[in-house]
């Protein structure tokens, strides 16, 4: 949910007001700020296009996730054992990297034992089944959030928008902005799941997926 709509003409100067922050705070993560960015090219060719959903779909079985093509009004979006993929992209994507950053304990749990997810039907049952407290649960979403962002990136796919949505660029004019994406592609970066440009870990190394 975007906190403070970002007009698209805004978006060069904030960018790079946040990028003069990184090259002050942190000029290594620099490089995969610059691709998610760069990404923007991509929305000419469509946003949530069938092929889009059909990498998604890929991706999470590249790691070993099982998909159902049902929505998550139905049920779960993660019910512990398969994803339901009847959602965008960015979604789809966004559900495969909260795989990836929860600890395998909470893997085959109910939406992860976050609590509901924004699609998720049965929103009782997974409240029910939360097994995290507050601060884990932010912390899980914020790196499920850049991670997503990252594979969209890598797929080819136009990972700005998530990043617009899911509030990067707030504050982009206060060094604390670029602190905190730093920060949280640390991370990633040292728990194995995406190198400091940006790219991120496949299910057997450096990414391969990188569209043509």
């Amino acid at each position: 949910m975007i906190l403070t709509e970002v007009d698209p003409g805004q978006v060069p100067a904030l960018a790079a007001a946040f990028d003069a922050h990184l090259a002050r705070e942190a000029p290594w993560a620099r490089a995969a700020f610059a691709r998610i960015i760069e990404s923007a090219a991509s929305i000419v060719a469509g946003v949530d296009t069938p092929e889009h959903r059909a990498q998604a779909v890929g991706l999470a079985h590249a790691f070993g996730i099982e998909t159902l093509d049902e929505e998550p009004q139905a049920a779960f979006s993660w019910d512990g054992r398969v994803l339901r993929a009847r959602s965008e992209a960015s979604v789809i994507v966004h559900e495969v990297t909260h795989y990836l950053v929860a600890p395998p304990e909470r893997r085959h749990t109910l939406d992860f034992g976050l609590g509901a997810g924004p699609e998720t039907g049965r929103v009782a049952e997974a409240d029910a089944a939360a097994s995290t407290d507050f601060a884990t649960r932010e912390r899980e979403e914020t790196l499920a959030s850049l991670l997503g962002v990252l594979w969209e990136v890598e797929l080819g796919q136009p990972g700005i928008l998530a990043f617009l949505e899911q509030n990067w660029l707030e504050g982009a004019h206060r060094p604390s902005a670029a602190r905190h994406f730093a920060r949280f592609l640390r991370l990633l970066v040292d728990a194995g799941l995406a190198a400091e440009d940006g790219r991120p870990t496949g299910p057997d190394g450096p990414s391969r997926f990188a569209a043509a």
